[in-house]
């Protein structure tokens, strides 16, 4: 993991640098009492020299908390500045490479606290994020090195699991309140078309989005998804691969941005929006599922259905046992899912990556809960339908062992045969694990080693199989 991390854009240590921190509180202070263009450039030159300097990670870290401060004195005025300072966005882009420093000495020291790593994340995304504002601001093409380090950020945070921690950053325009939120904003700003709005409205977007960014999800990328919505490469220098883009990247840095449940919150009244921010918004939203919005088009509909929800219930559903199911109604589909209306109540269980079967008049439909969105009407639902027909199984660890449920989802392949995929819990099995599995209408087991997996949510894991 540290690895990858090294990656992130910083410039070489100097020997020749050498900073003490009571000297920067002294100059720092000294800045506030220049003419604010001079006094900007005073506090640059000193967090440059501070960047390329050997610091322990208390020192640096003090030393960052103190050049924050500065900054929200410095953006405070260019706020008030159309465009900003292009000194101004040189102080965001070392104030990022500070951060970015002081996370590398973090990872490479002992294991970090969640709150104290989050922290840190975010606050290197945030002067990202700034960087990427201002040069919105200016109609200036950010640098590729920005969108490649902002990916990384982003990734760290996945892997440590604290993409959804709080942070407390009082900053303006103000940004979402979590290393989730803060990015899915700079990726719903780059794919507003910054370029073509006017003066002014980039600051107006970036604060609209802060309440909202966080509702919408980048999913695991599955090839046979074709439902709508951009896709973020994170091993590529740019925010979301265009609409035209060929995906070629590595299925592991593949990720669909589902719009889902933000579009949705976006009709809702919101008492602290401004009618600006509600008509931007509302303006700057086509943009972001591209021209084609969608490649099915949805059929609104009024019509009762029930959902069979975990894999254990949709185990039991298919051999008949009637398990417990939760009313629902359909509130549009397509070929490829469909929008649900819910009681609220039933929220606990209907969490995103939550494999559900539809139940109506026709056939049980295996499904993913994609997004989810709570407001007065109920709990909404967005559901990716999985192609095929879904089978109870049983898996053992040997022939005469404890019996597991699974969950089959065969399709017709090209010529003849089927193409599977076998649905476990997560964390129940292992790659490479031999198994035996044994289908409801056969007596016999068939032995396979479990192959890596093709697929991953929340709560369960899809392996791809070849049944003779």
């Amino acid at each position: 993991m540290t690895l990858d991390a090294l990656r992130l854009e910083v410039p070489d240590i100097r020997e020749d640098n050498s900073v003490s921190p009571a000297e920067i509180v002294q100059r720092l202070a000294a800045a506030r009492h220049l003419e604010p263009e001079n006094g900007l450039q005073q506090v640059l030159g000193l967090l440059f020299s501070l960047n390329r300097s050997a610091l322990t990670l208390l020192e640096r870290q003090r030393a960052l908390q103190n050049f924050s401060d500065e900054y929200r004195h410095y953006a405070s005025l260019a706020n008030r500045q159309h465009p900003p300072s292009t000194l101004f966005v040189r102080f965001c882009g070392e104030l990022a490479i500070g951060f970015k420093r002081l996370l590398l000495q973090i990872l490479q020291g002992r294991q970090p606290s969640m709150p104290h790593l989050a922290w840190c994340l975010y606050m290197a995304q945030h002067f990202l994020a700034q960087q990427l504002l201002r040069h919105y601001q200016l109609y200036q093409e950010p640098p590729a090195t920005l969108w490649r380090d902002s990916h990384l950020l982003y990734w760290i945070g996945e892997h440590q699991q604290c993409l959804d921690e709080p942070v407390a950053a009082a900053f303006e325009p103000k940004p979402a309140s979590t290393l989730r939120g803060l990015y899915q904003q700079m990726l719903l700003l780059a794919l507003s078309n910054p370029f073509h709005l006017d003066e002014g409205e980039c600051l107006t977007l970036f604060s609209a989005l802060a309440p909202l960014a966080a509702l919408a999800r980048l999913q695991a990328w599955d090839e046979e998804d074709d439902t709508e919505g951009p896709v973020v490469d994170l091993s590529e220098s740019q925010a979301c691969l265009s609409f035209e883009q060929r995906i070629e990247g590595k299925t592991a840095n593949l990720r669909r941005f589902e719009l889902g449940a933000l579009l949705i919150a976006l009709h809702e009244p919101a008492p602290l929006q401004s009618m600006q921010e509600r008509q931007l918004l509302e303006r700057v939203r086509q943009h972001w599922l591209g021209r084609q919005q969608r490649r099915h088009e949805r059929a609104e509909l009024d019509g009762q259905c029930s959902l069979v929800v975990g894999l254990p219930a949709i185990h039991a559903q298919l051999l008949d046992k009637l398990p417990q199911r939760t009313e629902a109604q359909i509130l549009d589909a397509s070929p490829g899912g469909a929008r649900l209306l819910c009681n609220a109540n039933e929220g606990g269980q209907l969490q995103v990556g939550q494999l559900v079967l539809l139940l109506t008049n026709g056939t049980p439909t295996l499904a993913l809960v994609r997004w989810r969105h709570l407001n007065s009407e109920g709990l909404h639902l967005g559901l990716r339908y999985l192609k095929g027909l879904p089978r109870p199984v049983w898996l053992r660890r040997a022939p005469n062992a404890q019996t597991h449920p699974g969950v089959l989802q065969s399709t017709p392949a090209p010529g003849n045969g089927w193409h599977h995929g076998l649905w476990l819990p997560n964390g129940q099995f292992s790659s490479g694990e031999h198994l035996w599995l044994q289908l409801a209408s056969v007596h016999n087991q068939a032995i396979l080693p479990l192959p890596e997996s093709n697929l991953q949510t929340s709560s369960v894991t899809r392996h791809p199989l070849r049944l003779a």
